[in-house]
């Protein structure tokens, strides 16, 4: 049997780079490498693409960047090629041809719609969203408006788009009371993302998460914890693997407790009733739905004490490590990792 010819990409401009890696090589080494031939195309934090032949562990400790591994390529937009163009050394063009892409890129310039974008004017099945959805999900106040109008609850929250209007919203601050949460509308990693106990806080909070974006969304601070769940499929033919549970001691799910998990713990399952659990599920469809989602994601919502339930956001490309909240909620429903991988490829090319 011919093998899938499957690009992995990583890497980035974006503050989540090194995320990325880790992600990819967890991607690569769980492929059935019987079935599909990855190629690997790395893009460096200066936004060079090439594509990496050297060993894998190259990858997950950021050293693949070299003459020896690599040679320049890049998606070629011609939908005849529908591939990837490689530059080689003796100055000629080859050309691969794929199956399907699967963007393993965090945050901006990846996770945003831009490169699915690409994708698709290329003629590449994607793994993971399309440009629309990638757009959406990465906008926090278009997503929450999305989903409020699909009849999701939402936090409260108002946007900022320049620094020197924040003076005019102490009042909308305060409508919304403290603490409340300042953050960039469209980053990634909780980068940017400030916890604000008062109002003194405030204009600097905003000025740290415009350095992030031109655009700022103010959100109150809602009372419970957050719920995730993992959503895989597309239109009707969609699972939810099980429900998890952040458990924070103290402060919130910053970049630092997201990695480090210093005085944070995740519950899979989530210690909350079946019924909730699947009330939850029930509620991460809709939301999916709604946003026009495919492929995978995560949907991360609150759970009030009164048993409320509450948007927060959608990951379209969460964090795909073996040790990853994504792949932890569908193994805990039955589905391991290699399994994920191979169900994403094939509902890819055969879309």
């Amino acid at each position: 049997m011919q093998k899938r010819k499957i690009a992995v990409i990583f890497g980035g401009c974006s503050p989540e780079y090194e995320v990325s890696l880790q992600s990819a090589y967890s991607v690569i080494t769980h492929i059935d490498h019987a079935r599909y031939e990855p190629i690997l195309l790395g893009i460096t934090r200066a936004g060079e693409w090439f594509r990496f032949s050297g060993a894998l562990e190259k990858i997950r400790n950021d050293t693949w960047s070299n003459s020896a591994d690599c040679v320049r390529a890049i998606i070629s937009p011609s939908r005849e090629t529908q591939g990837v163009l490689i530059f080689e050394t003796d100055n000629k063009i080859s050309t691969v041809k794929l199956d399907a892409a699967m963007p393993v890129l965090h945050g901006k310039n990846g996770e945003d719609g831009t490169m699915q974008g690409m994708l698709e004017l290329a003629g590449i099945p994607i793994i993971g969203c399309n440009t629309l959805a990638s757009a959406l999900c990465m906008d926090k106040d278009r997503a929450h408006k999305i989903a409020e109008a699909a009849g999701v609850c939402v936090s409260r929250s108002f946007t900022i788009t320049d620094e020197l209007d924040a003076s005019t919203h102490f009042g909308q601050a305060k409508h919304l009371g403290y603490p409340l949460f300042v953050k960039p509308v469209r980053a990634g990693s909780s980068y940017g993302i400030t916890k604000v106990l008062s109002e003194g806080e405030l204009a600097d909070s905003i000025r740290f998460a415009l350095q992030y974006d031109d655009a700022v969304i103010v959100e109150e601070a809602v009372t419970g914890f957050e719920v995730g769940c993992a959503v895989l499929g597309t239109g009707s033919n969609v699972v939810v693997g099980d429900v998890d549970e952040i458990e924070l001691t103290d402060g919130f799910f910053d970049h630092k407790e997201k990695y480090t998990l210093e005085t944070s713990a995740i519950h899979v399952p989530a210690r909350i009733s079946l019924q909730k659990a699947n009330e939850m599920k029930e509620t991460a469809k809709i939301i999916y739905k709604a946003l026009g989602c495919s492929s995978f994601a995560r949907v991360d919502m609150f759970l009030t004490p009164a048993g409320e339930i509450l948007f927060n956001e959608v990951n379209t490309i969460p964090g795909f490590t073996a040790h990853s909240r994504y792949p932890n909620m569908l193994k805990a429903a039955g589905m391991p990792f290699e399994r994920v991988i191979h169900t994403l490829i094939e509902q890819a090319v055969k879309s």
